[in-house]
Formats: C-alpha cells, structure tokens, sequence
C-alpha cells in the first residue's frame, strides 16, 4: 500500500511535539515560582523563611489540581509541612522544625492585619509582624512574650504549653486615648456631639432626654439643633437656615428618602429604636453628598462595633414597635425592626390633637363646616415602616451589608350630609408610601486602602382618590418618584495625617406626575427622567498635635440629558487657637435637580399638597446654593460657647415651590434667595444638671427679578428664634423642660376688605408685608429605666408638648367666601396641650 511521504512527516511532527510537551511538563523550576503562581491561581498567601527554601526546585503540580492536592503534591516531594489556614494563608515548615517553631496572627478588632507589630521576647529579641500580620520564632524553654503597635493595647501572653501545630490569632484592642482637643462630649443633650468637620452626632442609643421627647427622634432631635426650624411644628417642613424641606438630602443607609414624615409630618419615619448614628450637617458637607442646596441629615443603622443579640418592644399612645437583633455567626448578624399605629383600636388623646392639627383647613375640615344638618363621618388613619438588615463579613477582608426600609400611610375619610333633602356624600383616600433597598461591599484591601461599592434604590408614592355623589365627580391624582443608582469610593490613608478619597457616583430620578378627572373628562401623565454623572476627590489633613485640621474636596456634575457640567467645591478647616477655643470656616457650593412644587393648595385634599418634580433646564431650572460661615468654640469648666456668622444663597427657585398663599401663588417665576444670619449657643453643665440657651437670627429675603416688587421676605424667614431647656439626669431618672419662643413668620394682608360682588378677588399688599403674632410653648418630659435580676430592662416615658396650652398662630391667609361673598380669614394653629406616654422592655 502506498502511504504518502507527508503522512510520515506529519506523524513525526505530532510525536514531536508530544515530546517537547512531555519534556516541558517533567522540567524542574525553582520552588518559589511554584508558589508564587498557586497564590495568583487559588487567591491564597504562603508565609516561610528563605532558608527553608533556599536552592529547592520540583516539577510543579498540573494547574488543574485542587489547593488541598497540590499541597499534599509538594508535601510529598519536599521535606516541608504545609499548614493551611481557612484556604487564605498557608505556613510552611521543615518537617523536623515544625515542632520547635512558635507562630502566630496579629490582628486588630475589625480581623485586618497589623503589620509591624512588635513581638517582645523575654531574652529581650525582637520580631516584627509582615505584611499578613505573620511572626514566628523558635520554642524555648519559657514562652513570655508582649505584642505591641502604636495605637493598640499591649497584649502579654505567658504559656509554657503554647501549642505548636497551629499558629497562635491575636487580636489587639484599640488604645483609647484622651486628646486635648476641643469637642463636646455632650451638646444640648447626652448623645449629642459636635464633630471637626462642623457635624452634629446624634448617638439614639446614649440619647439623654430633650424636652417634649421621650425617645430620640432624629427630625425631633435636629430641630434643638440652631439654625434648625420647623415652620409648622412639622418634620415634613423642616427648614434649615431659611430653606424648603425638599432642599433637605435624607439618606438611610445610602438610600434618599423622599417621604419623611409619618401622620403627615407629626412623627418621623425613622424608627428611633433602631438608628445608631444620625450626621447633621448645617454647611461644610462631604463631597460625597449631592442633590441638596441646604442640609445633609445622614442615618446609617450599621453598628461601629459588635453588639450582642438584643430585643425590645414598646408601645407609646400613637404606635407600638418591635426591634431585634440576632448573631447568625460569628461574621454575620440580622437586625429587623418594625412600627405600627395603635389608631385602628384606640384614639388616644394624643392622636386626638394630633388629628384636629392636621385636618386644620383642609377640604375635608371644609365639607364638615358646610354641613349642620345630620353631618356624619368616618374616619380610618394608620401607618406602618419596617426594615431589615443583613451583615456577612467574607474572610478577614471583606463585608456585605443588605439594607431594606418599607413605610406606608393610609388614610381614608368617608363623610355625608342630608340637607334639605338633598344627600352629599365625600369619599376621599389618601396613601403615601416610600421603599428603598441598598446593598453595599466594603473590601478592606490592607490597613491603609478601603474600597466600597453600594447600589441602591428609592419607590415614593403619593397618590389620592376623591369621589363625590355631587356631580358624580371621581378625581385621582398621583405623584411617584424612582430613584436609583451606584456609588463607588476609595479611602486612602497616606499618613497618620493625611488620607485621600476619590470616587464615582451614577445617579437616575424619574418623576411621574397623574391627574384624572371624570365629568368633564381629563387625563394628564407626565414623566421626566434626569441622569447625573458625578467624580469626586477629597483630601483631608488633621494633626492633633498642632490642632489643625483641613478637609477639601470637590464635586464634579454631568448632567446627561441637558449635557451640562458643575463643579461644586466643598471646604472644611479648624484650628485650635488653644486648648479651649477653636476657630472653624466652612464653605460649600452644591446643586439640587429635583423639588417639590405645589399645584394647588387643595392638592391631596389640602393635606400633603406638595409633589415632586425634576429640573427641566428652563421653567423649572437647577437650584443651586453657595454657604460660607465662621465659627467660634469655646469649652473650659463645663462651660461651653458656640457663636457662627454664616451668608448662604440659593438660586433658581421657583415661586411654586414656596408655598405662596397670596397674589403670587398663581404666578411661575424663578428668583432666589439670600440669608445673613447668626447662631449662638451656650451651655453650662453643673454635676447631673445641664443647661443651655441658643438664640438664632435671620435675615431672609427672596429676589424675583421678574415680578414687580422683587425683593420681600421670605415665607420661611423667621427673624429670631429664642430657646432654652433644663435637664436633669441622675441613675436612671432624667426630666426635661424647655421653652421656644420664635418671631413670626410672614405673611400678607389684603389691601383692603371691600370687594367688586362682579368680581371677587382679593387685592394684597406687597408680598409679605406683615408678620404673625410670636410663637411661645413650654414642653416637658419624663423617663425612667429599671432592670431586674435576670437583665430585662424597663423604660417608662411621658411627655407634654404646650404645657401652658397657648394656641399659637403658624399660618394665616385669606380667600373669598363662597358662603358670604366676602374676604375670609383663615387661620392655622400649633398643636394644643399633647400628652404622651411610652413603655419600652429590653433584653
């Protein structure tokens, strides 16, 4: 048979080749290549000694082996015993040494290794931890040795019998040192404290007690804070330094929040059981913060250190609430907490005033004065919120924390009247509902480089349903908002003094506007989506030698849709001058591309008229705002003194957005505002009792360049604001009392009373051209805790808001009577003498 020369050359390559193959697989290489490539491959760290190793070369193991059978490869050909630790780290020892070496794992409390750690021998020899944390030295007779590092406890370990086959883990505490430098320990209330970046920190679970607060509300808490007002005794109108609530970033856990307020604003939506650090910052904010022209009120719910597994329940005469915490391991842990009115089983007397204060002129308080023959009503009002967390720590580097939050409020009101014979009826459903989630990494890459990551997302809801037998008249409205995006930093320590961060967020709203209206039929759904790119560096310097202290940073915005780049500059600087006084200047510029506006004040029944709405670049344009202040702090003898001068102006707001009750609440135009003001605090601590006084001014005025009388004061201007409390905290007895006493707030008269019957309107003065009679209230509060044998503990609370029952002005307009055909005055008043009463069980 005939067989083609090419066929033997082609076998003669392919045996060939299997030949070079097989020769190149059987050649030896040097040792610590092999394990150098088995730790890029497995992800894995050997820790020896170079004479162990020295000259020693192998065939290596084929790479599709497992971690465990290529040790066992090299055990097998080598003299050398392998040690793997947890598949992370791996020793290596001469068989006949094993036995006579001491090893170990220096770790701080977060499990990251300390490098450079010093090992103290009893015959004075020295050793130093690597990279890993690592050391090893050689067994003696008596095994005493210290490990130490710059800013941790020095542990002694004392053991004749230290067991040799496994290498020793030690974990050094953190050395808690007392500095002198100046910050509050304790500001307005235990708990409370001041930070070098110009921050208040609110610690709910080492609250104190604050007057009419019998359990640390964030929105509650922050309104003690000067410069800090509520309008209308609200925390959905929360006004900081003369802005809008809306001008306000909430954040829990990385999440915006965009509903607030639980009951329409009487109670905050963040379960005070639950949060563990609360960050409030007035001016000077992270780079890291967008999306706001005023303040930055920052939860996270994450606890700084580990806690044991705990439970409580309470109940107090609006909700009872649920909170726990349990350890699944050693890495991991849950925390679930939730909240529910008690208004659908009792309507205690604090839901009462709370009641009659909201539904103050509104549609449905309007149908109810209307009708005074065989009037009835039904009213269904609750609320619930609920969150969960998830923590799993991932070997000694990594974390993920899961974050989910839930709050919802129903109201539906059904009312009906025969008059005449003639019936009316009113159904009216109201809901309002915010759920977000987040879930975040954090890789701790060594003890100077931290990387995080969080992707997250925020659903808001509010929606209304009005149906009337009258006209057979069926009217919805609907306002959602979705939120969603990832962030991305990375935390660098250069120095003991200097670190450095850099990162990335991506963020997307998209606001969804819905009115229906049957007879005359009307449809009308609007959606607009905004996307924002942003880069941010920040550097930060702080010597507690010299007490210096600098925070810079800056903000780089890339608006997709209308292709428009800002740059926001943030600053932060603090010096001691001395050891009891600090001088500090803090400056911001930021910008803000979502706002509430109002419609119509009779929007969602005149109960939550406002909804939100995204920047269109020309009608409504970004709001954007430029702060600078300058602060002295002084502290010495438990006295202490807080003054700070700050300027602050923001443009691009719209008329709509403000809340007008008078000629221009029908106009749209830009404009912006500008506010001079100053904060003044002092505090005085005597033993168990602290005292403290603020007095905040204000000098707010609007600038609408287009409209004819542009420059008039600003609805949320409220030129001095004068508060004092008393607390007293002994044991685990604490009483409060407290007074406020506020200038009032704006508004406008009408020119005249006398109005054209053809033509009923009301002419005004110039906007804002009077004021309302001061506001004044006095609040008190009570709690006291007791534990048993067995470690349950027991916390009894009361409270009274307006002990002295003043009725207090917090809004005044006026409209045309349909009834009379002549000017009304309407009037809006503050919540009437309110008790409350809690009871807390924890173990």
């Amino acid at each position: 048979m005939f067989i083609p020369k090419r066929f033997y050359f082609l076998c003669f390559t392919f045996f060939l080749v299997l030949n070079l193959f097989s020769q190149d697989n059987q050649t030896v290489v040097p040792f610590k290549k092999i394990i150098i490539e088995i730790e890029q491959q497995h992800q894995v760290s050997f820790n020896y000694t170079e004479n162990n190793i020295v000259g020693l070369q192998l065939v290596p193991p084929k790479k599709s082996l497992s971690l465990e059978q290529k040790l066992v490869y090299l055990e097998r050909k080598t003299n050398l015993h392998f040690e793997n630790i947890e598949n992370q780290y791996i020793n290596i020892y001469k068989k006949e040494n094993k036995s006579q070496i001491v090893c170990g794992y220096v770790f701080a409390a977060d499990n990251m290794p300390i490098e450079n750690a010093n090992i103290h021998l009893a015959d004075t020899t020295l050793i130093a931890t690597d990279s890993k944390g690592y050391f090893e030295f050689n067994k003696r007779d008596k095994n005493i040795f210290s490990v130490s590092h710059i800013g941790f406890i020095t542990q002694k370990i004392e053991s004749d019998n230290l067991d040799t086959k496994n290498c020793l883990k030690i974990l050094l505490e953190p050395e808690i040192t007392q500095l002198d430098e100046i910050k509050a320990n304790a500001i307005l209330a235990s708990g409370i404290s001041k930070n070098k970046d110009g921050s208040f920190e609110i610690k709910p679970k080492k609250f104190g007690i604050l007057p009419g607060l019998i359990e640390p509300d964030a929105l509650q808490t922050m309104q003690q804070i000067p410069g800090v007002n509520s309008i209308d005794e609200s925390v959905s109108s929360i006004n900081v330094r003369g802005g809008t609530h809306d001008q306000n970033l909430f954040l829990w856990n990385g999440i915006r929040m965009f509903q607030t307020g639980h009951f329409f604003g009487l109670i905050s939506v963040f379960n005070p059981n639950l949060a563990h650090t609360i960050s409030i910052y007035k001016n000077g904010s992270s780079a890291f913060y967008g999306e706001s022209v005023s303040s930055v009120v920052a939860i996270s719910s994450t606890p700084e250190t580990t806690e044991k597994n705990t439970f409580s329940a309470g109940i107090n005469m609006i909700n009872a609430d649920v909170y726990a915490k349990y350890n699944l391991s050693k890495k991991s842990y849950i925390e679930i907490s939730a909240r529910k009115s008690i208004t659908d089983y009792v309507e205690t007397p604090t839901y009462k005033e709370y009641f009659d204060k909201i539904f103050q002129n509104t549609t449905i308080s309007d149908f109810s004065l209307n009708q005074n023959i065989d009037y009835q009503s039904k009213k269904e009002f609750d609320f619930y919120d609920a969150t969960l967390k998830y923590v799993q720590k991932i070997g000694l580097r990594d974390q993920i924390v899961m974050d989910l939050i839930t709050i919802k409020d129903n109201l539906e009101v059904f009312q009906s009247a025969t008059s005449n014979d003639l019936a009316k009826s009113e159904n009216n459903i109201l809901r309002q509902k915010n759920y977000g989630g987040n879930l975040s990494w954090k890789r701790n890459w060594n003890s100077s480089n931290i990387t995080k990551i969080n992707i997250y997302n925020s659903s808001y809801e509010l929606f209304a349903n009005q149906k009337m037998t009258s006209g057979n008249l069926n009217v919805i409205q609907g306002n959602t908002v979705d939120n969603n995006g990832i962030n991305l930093e990375n935390d660098h320590v250069i120095s003991s003094k200097f670190s450095f961060n850099e990162g990335y967020q991506f963020n997307e709203i998209g606001v969804t506007n819905l009115e229906e209206v049957s007879n005359p039929d009307f449809y009308r759904k609007i959606k607009d989506v905004l996307r924002t790119h942003a880069l941010i560096l920040e550097g930060k310097y702080n010597d507690t030698i010299s007490r210096l202290y600098f925070k810079v940073g800056t903000r780089i915005n890339y608006i997709q849709e209308f292709k428009k780049y800002s740059v926001e500059p943030r600053i932060q600087f603090g010096y001691g001058i001395n050891k009891t006084l600090n001088l500090e200047l803090l400056g911001e510029m930021k910008s803000q591309n979502s706002q509430q506006i109002i419609y119509l004040q009779k929007d969602y029944f005149g109960i939550e008229k406002r909804r939100w709405i995204v920047s269109d670049n020309n009608t409504v344009p970004i709001q954007r705002s430029k702060q600078i202040s300058l602060n002295l702090f002084y502290k010495q003898n438990d006295w202490l003194l807080d003054i700070e001068n700050f300027y602050k102006k923001v443009t691009g707001i719209t008329t709509s957005s403000q809340g007008f009750q008078n000629q221009l609440e029908f106009i749209r135009t830009t404009g912006d505002y500008e506010v001079l003001g100053t904060e003044i605090l002092i505090q005085k601590k005597i033993k168990q009792f602290l005292t403290w006084l603020s007095y905040t001014y204000n000098d707010n005025k609007y600038d609408f360049s287009n409209y004819e009388y542009p420059i008039f004061p600003n609805n949320f201007e409220l030129i001095h604001t004068l508060s004092w409390a008393g607390m007293y905290e002994k044991n685990n007895f604490k009483i409060a009392l407290g007074t406020k006493f506020t200038s009032g707030k704006p508004k406008t008269t009408p020119a005249s009373f006398d109005i054209n019957p053809y033509n009923p309107v009301v002419t005004y003065n110039n906007p804002n051209n009077s004021n309302l009679n001061s506001f004044f209230q006095v609040n008190f509060s009570s709690t006291y805790k007791w534990e048993t044998t067995n470690g349950i503990l027991f916390k009894l609370g009361i409270s009274i808001l307006n002990i002295l029952n003043k009725k207090n002005e917090i809004n005044k307009y006026y409209r045309i009577s349909s009834l009379t055909n002549s000017i009304e005055e309407v009037e809006t008043y503050s919540l009437e003498r309110t008790p409350n009463m809690s009871f807390r069980v924890s173990f």
